[in-house]
């Protein structure tokens, strides 16, 4: 078999990107790289891929340079048999992935899980980080709301919910969106395309479960956001998000990045990337702008 093949069909319409590969531990990267300029990272999360910002790398490809990687067992990645899964592993990977494409200057975006992963690849290396963009996510230990959700869809149910129903790509995703010309069925067909069998679904169950196991790891993420601190953040939230639209994780956030403006989206989901995709341009956009700014001044 072609292991350069997409291993699902996709309306060229919705994906018209050319793809890229490479081999990292074992595991085979599926990544996008359109366009020139500073590069900007993309990470998605469960049990999303590259696909969730198809709208932001069609805008922005003009002005800078879109990476987007699906993380092994998401999108078009293949994991290895002994593949954990954990985000540990996936940032891992990512981080692999950036220093081969040898990319200086990063502007990152994160979303969902890709807020741990981004963040530990930033703080191990901040000398490479320009900027930040964040979208409804964490970087710290699960408080009580995230503790209860990763026991329902993490816990002892979570292999049949995820692996045997296929809860996230189906029925969550399709809850999660709030706008009725993103739940078209060609869009919807495209989250759950990556996961046709049980198997196939091991990473979506082993994210919700790790928001309790990896609570050291995650701890270690949040002690070392100080290293961020000089950088240009902008946080675009959705307040109809019912696992992070909440001032309180905003709040959280504003401990270590003091000041960073809020766009706050009120109508908006979950997978914000979907419902208002104009609003996570425009916060690109703006710490595009600061981050020229910041050079100009320290050149």
């Amino acid at each position: 078999m072609d292991d350069r093949r997409r291993p699902f069909d996709i309306d060229a319409e919705l994906y018209p990107f050319e793809d890229h590969w490479m081999d990292i531990g074992g595991a085979r990267f599926h990544y996008l790289d359109e366009g020139e300029g500073v590069p900007v990272l993309l990470l998605h999360g469960n049990p999303t891929w590259s696909f969730l910002y198809r709208d932001v790398i069609t805008a922005l490809r003009g002005e800078a340079r879109l990476i987007a990687p699906d993380y092994p067992g998401f999108g078009m990645s293949a994991a290895p048999e002994d593949y954990g899964y954990t985000p540990a592993e996936h940032a891992a990977g990512v981080r692999t992935l950036v220093n081969h494409l040898g990319l200086e200057d990063l502007v990152i975006v994160v979303q969902d899980w890709g807020g741990p992963i981004g963040m530990d690849i930033a703080t191990r290396n901040p000398g490479r980080v320009a900027g930040l963009t964040i979208l409804n996510t964490w970087a710290w230990p699960a408080d009580a709301f995230s503790w209860f959700f990763s026991v329902a869809m993490g816990g002892p149910w979570g292999p049949w919910l995820q692996q045997q129903r296929n809860f996230f790509a189906t029925t969550l995703m399709e809850r999660s969106i709030r706008r009725p010309d993103r739940k078209r069925p060609e869009i919807l067909a495209a989250y759950r395309a990556p996961f046709p069998t049980p198997e196939s679904r091991r990473g979506t169950y082993v994210f919700p479960r790790e928001i309790r196991t990896a609570r050291a790891w995650l701890q270690g993420i949040e002690g070392k956001l100080g290293l961020l601190a000089d950088k240009p953040v902008e946080l675009v939230w959705a307040m109809k998000d019912p696992a992070f639209g909440r001032e309180k994780v905003i709040a959280r956030w504003h401990r270590h990045f003091p000041g960073a403006p809020v766009d706050r989206i009120e109508d908006a989901g979950h997978y914000l990337q979907e419902d208002a995709p104009d609003r996570v341009v425009a916060g690109i956009r703006r710490v595009l702008a600061r981050t020229s700014e910041s050079n100009r001044a320290h050149p």
